[in-house]
């Protein structure tokens, strides 16, 4: 195999790698956002964590901190990932 069509093969694993990672993070995202934001409210607001109804923390703080963390999660995750594909 030809090293162009090589650099060309890795190009296109690294970004189907990259597209997985940000799919499934935005999905993670989006559960969280939205499912315990919106659709599960009634269900989580039965917990309390601090006084506050566990459905309204995450519809007003939660959805930020996941969201905080899944970019960390995917800044290590691409540090990997440029390495596996650089080196």
């Amino acid at each position: 195999m030809s090293e162009t069509k090589s650099k060309s093969l890795n190009k296109q694993e690294y970004w189907r790698a990259n597209l997985t990672w940000v799919g499934a993070l935005l999905a993670v995202w989006f559960l969280v956002s939205y499912g315990c934001g919106v659709l599960w409210v009634d269900q989580l607001d039965q917990i309390r964590i601090g006084g506050f109804r566990l459905g309204f923390w995450f519809a007003q703080q939660g959805s930020i901190y996941v969201f905080v963390v899944l970019i960390a999660v995917y800044v290590l995750v691409m540090q990997g990932l440029d390495r596996k594909f650089r080196g």
